[in-house]
C-alpha cells in the first residue's frame, strides 16, 4: 500500500517532479551520443595547458572595415572582430557537436529537448567589471533576432518564450516540432551587454569598440590599415577548461593588404608571421623563393581534416529567368573543365567536389539506402528521378577528348530547353541571346573563370567576366543583383539550422541571407525539417545524404574543388600542441616561443 501510495503522490505532483529529476544540470551536451570530456576535465586534448602568455601574432586582413559591429549587415567588419566576445557555451573541436560551458555554468534540457535553461557563472564579467546576468542573454537574443544580420532570426526563429528565473538563471522554451539542436543553437548565442546599448543604435555601423566579455579587447586600429586586439589579462574566463591553453598571444594585429601578391611578398619580408593559402597556384610555386624556408626560419605545413569540404562553386541566381530550366544549368556544367584547371592551374592539388558534404560520412554515395528511401519516396513527384537511379558526379572531361564530349551534351541540354544556335550566338525562340555576368570579388579567380567563359562561348553563349571591389561585390551580393557568383557554403559534422538559412524557401528572398540563389523548392524545405529533427546520428546521416542528393540533382550550383588539408605558412617563432583535431589546425592553439608570461 505504501508504494502504491508513493506511485500516487509522483503522479499527482504533475510533470515537474518528473522534469527535475530527468533534466538535471550539466557541464556540456552533446548534440547525438555522450560527451567526451567529463565534468571535472581542465582542458581540452588538443591545447597546451600550460603554454605561455604574451608576444604578438600579426595577420593580414585583405579587406577595408568599417565597423566593429560583427553581428550585422551594415558596413564591413575585419577579421577578428569576434574576439571581444564570449558566448554560452563554447565548441570542441574533437567532437562532431558538442558544447561544454562557458559563461554558462551549466545547461538544462529534458530528454525531448523542448526547452533549455542556462545557469550563469557568478564569475562572468563584462570587461567594465559588472556581472553578465539572465538580462544580458534575454536582451542578446530579443537584439539579435530583431536587428542582428538574417541569419540569426533564421537560427533562433523556434525560440517561443524567454524567462528569467534569477538574477543567474535563464529559461528558453521551443515552439513545438522536432528541432534538438535549438539548445546548442541557443549555447552558441553571443551574449551582449545590455547596460551598454541602452541609448545607443545596435544596426548601425560604428567604430567605437563595443563592450564585450571575450578573452581580447579592440585596441589601436585605424580603418583602412589595421586593427590590434589586446589580450585582457584579467580576463574573467581564463583558467575555464574551454579557454585554458588558447588565446595566448598579448596582442593580435591583422594588417589591410588589398592585393594577394603583396600580401604574400609581406609575409615572406617578415612584416606579418602567419598565412592560411587557399591559392594552390602560390602554394606550388609562391614560396619557392623564400629563403626563410631554406633556412628553417619558416615553414610550410599542410594539416589534414576530417571536416566535411562544404560546397563551393558557381551559383546560379534563380530569380533570373534565364536560369529557371534545370536543363540550361545542367548545360553550363557540362562546360566547366576541372580536370584542365586541376593539371594547368592547381597543380594537381584538389579533388573535384561532387557532394555538398564531400569528405565526410554525410556526402551522398552510390543510390539512396533504406533509410534515404523512407525520407525520398514520399517527395518522388518533387524531385529529379536522378535522385533514385543515378549517383551524382560533376561532369569529368576525358584527358584525351577535352571538352567536346561535354559541350556536345551541353548543346543537346539547350536544344531540349529552347535554344539554338544562329549565326553563332545561342537565342531563344524569341531570338534573345544567351547573354549574362560572371561576377567576381578578386583577380585570382580570374584564371579559372576566363576558361569557363571562353568554354561558354563556344556553346554561343555570351559570359561576361567582371571583377569589382570587395565593397561593391558585398552590396550586390546582399541585394541578390548578379547573374553567377563564386559562393561557398562552409558544412559542420553536425548540420541542423544553418541548413535553412542555405537552401530553404524562406531564406530565398532576405537580403544578407546565404540563400544566394534564390532557391524555392518545397522538397528541399521538408528534408532540412528532416536534419533539424533527426533524432540520432543515423538519422541524421540519412536525412543529411537525402538532401544532397536533392541539392546536386537539381543544378543550383556548378560544384568547384577542394582540399582535405589546410595550408599554413608561418614564421618559425611559434609553439604548437601535437594534437590536431578532426576539425583541423586550431590558430588560437598556438604561442610564442619566447613568451614567459602568464
Amino acid at each position: 500500500m505504501r508504494f502504491f501510495f508513493a506511485i500516487c503522490v509522483m503522479l499527482l505532483a504533475g510533470p515537474a517532479l518528473f522534469t527535475s529529476a530527468r533534466a538535471q544540470p550539466q557541464h556540456g551536451l552533446a548534440m547525438h551520443g555522450t560527451l567526451k570530456y567529463p565534468s571535472d576535465f581542465t582542458h581540452f586534448d588538443y591545447v597546451n595547458p600550460d603554454a605561455p602568455k604574451g608576444g604578438e601574432l600579426r595577420l593580414a586582413d585583405q579587406g577595408p572595415f568599417d565597423s566593429l559591429n560583427p553581428f550585422i549587415t551594415k558596413g564591413q567588419t575585419p577579421d577578428g572582430a569576434a574576439l571581444p566576445f564570449d558566448t554560452l557555451m563554447d565548441s570542441a573541436a574533437d567532437e562532431p557537436f558538442s558544447e561544454y560551458g562557458l559563461i554558462a555554468e551549466t545547461v538544462e534540457t529534458p530528454p525531448d529537448r523542448a526547452w533549455v535553461i542556462f545557469t550563469l557563472r557568478p564569475q562572468a564579467r563584462w570587461h567594465d567589471g559588472q556581472p553578465i546576468t539572465a538580462d544580458d542573454v534575454i536582451f542578446s537574443l530579443e537584439t539579435l533576432r530583431t536587428k542582428g544580420a538574417p541569419h540569426y532570426r533564421f537560427y533562433y526563429a523556434g525560440v517561443d518564450k524567454m524567462e528569467k528565473l534569477g538574477e543567474r538563471r535563464v529559461k528558453f522554451s521551443f515552439k513545438p516540432g522536432d528541432n534538438r539542436e535549438l539548445p546548442l543553437i541557443l549555447g552558441q548565442l553571443p551574449i551582449l551587454p545590455k547596460h551598454y546599448w541602452q541609448g545607443k543604435t545596435f544596426d548601425e555601423t560604428t567604430l567605437v569598440p563595443p563592450l564585450g566579455s571575450g578573452p581580447y579587447r579592440v585596441g589601436k586600429f585605424e580603418p583602412g590599415r589595421f586593427i590590434t586586439y589586446e589580450r585582457v589579462t584579467d580576463y574573467w574566463a581564463k583558467d575555464m577548461p574551454t579557454q585554458r591553453g588558447r588565446y595566448n598571444f598579448d596582442r593580435i594585429r591583422y594588417d589591410v593588404y588589398r592585393d594577394a601578391t603583396v600580401a604574400l611578398e609581406a609575409l615572406k619580408a617578415g612584416e606579418y608571421d602567419l598565412r592560411l593559402e587557399n591559392e594552390s597556384k602560390k602554394w606550388a610555386t609562391g614560396y619557392s623563393d623564400w629563403d626563410a624556408v631554406k633556412t628553417g626560419k619558416a615553414v610550410l605545413r599542410e594539416f589534414r581534416h576530417a571536416m566535411p569540404s562544404g560546397m563551393q562553386g558557381y551559383a546560379f541566381n534563380l530569380r533570373r529567368p534565364l536560369f529557371s530550366d534545370v536543363r540550361v544549368r545542367e548545360a553550363l556544367a557540362q562546360a566547366f573543365d576541372f580536370e584542365w584547371a586541376n593539371r594547368n592551374l592547381f597543380y594537381g592539388q584538389y579533388a573535384r567536389t561532387n557532394s555538398y558534404f564531400d569528405n565526410s560520412e554525410l556526402a551522398a554515395k552510390g543510390l539512396p539506402g533504406a533509410d534515404e528511401l523512407a525520407l525520398l519516396e514520399p517527395l518522388r513527384a518533387q524531385v529529379p528521378p536522378q535522385v533514385f537511379s543515378q549517383e551524382y558526379q560533376s561532369p569529368p572531361t576525358d584527358p584525351n577528348l577535352g571538352i567536346r564530349p561535354n559541350l556536345r551534351r551541353a548543346v543537346a541540354l539547350l536544344e531540349q530547353a529552347g535554344w539554338q544556335v544562329v549565326d553563332g550566338k545561342l537565342v531563344d525562340a524569341g531570338g534573345q541571346p544567351f547573354r549574362f555576368e560572371i561576377l567576381l570579388n578578386s583577380p585570382a579567380f580570374e584564371r579559372i573563370t576566363l576558361p569557363f567563359a571562353r568554354n561558354l562561348k563556344r556553346l554561343g553563349i555570351d559570359a561576361n567576366v567582371r571583377t569589382v571591389d570587395p565593397t561593391q561585390y558585398v552590396n550586390r551580393v546582399r541585394e541578390f543583383d548578379f547573374d553567377m557568383i563564386v559562393m561557398s557554403w562552409g558544412q559542420s559534422l553536425s548540420p541542423g539550422n544553418e541548413q535553412s538559412m542555405y537552401w530553404s524557401s524562406e531564406a530565398a528572398d532576405q537580403p544578407g541571407s546565404r540563400n544566394v540563389g534564390g532557391i524555392r523548392n518545397k522538397a528541399i524545405d521538408t528534408l532540412i525539417d528532416k536534419v533539424i529533427a533527426a533524432p540520432d546520428r543515423r538519422q541524421l546521416v540519412a536525412a543529411t545524404r537525402a538532401l544532397d542528393r536533392v541539392l546536386l540533382w537539381n543544378w543550383y550550383v556548378i560544384p568547384q574543388w577542394h582540399s582535405p588539408v589546410i595550408r599554413v605558412a608561418l614564421w618559425d617563432k611559434f609553439g604548437q600542441p601535437d594534437v590536431v583535431p578532426m576539425q583541423g589546425w586550431q590558430m588560437h592553439a598556438l604561442w610564442a616561443k619566447n613568451a614567459g608570461g602568464k
